[in-house]
């Protein structure tokens, strides 16, 4: 059985990479931490389905979700990251593949999954 990437290695590369998101400036990686382990999380548990596809349900679920905390940041303020995490675990469209290794890339595009 294939082994899903964790939370953690993932928790690692955001916290590199966010710098450079276009929503970054102003903001601490601990602001969009909840949205790219929902991103992620909802990634994983959507396989197969496009962003197009879930995009509501993700929308009205933030709202629920337990790692948001108390007081989490509005949808709106966090989608994108949330799509981010969204687009690099499913190997979908938005990848920013020119900041990514080549063995990060080649993860993405096998589902999430080693080879």
């Amino acid at each position: 059985m294939a082994e899903y990437i964790t939370w953690d290695h993932e928790d690692l590369w955001w916290r590199g990479a966010f710098p450079s998101r276009p929503y970054s400036p102003g903001h601490k990686y601990e602001d969009f931490r909840p949205a790219y382990r929902y991103g992620y999380e909802s990634g994983m548990r959507h396989e197969g389905r496009s962003w197009e596809d879930v995009k509501e349900n993700l929308r009205t679920g933030w709202d629920r979700f337990e790692g948001r905390g108390p007081g989490g940041a509005a949808w709106e303020n966090i989608k994108d990251a949330v799509r981010d995490a969204w687009d690099r675990i499913t190997g979908q469209q938005g990848l920013d593949a020119e900041k990514m290794s080549e063995s990060e890339v080649d993860r993405l595009t096998h589902g999430g999954r080693p080879r």
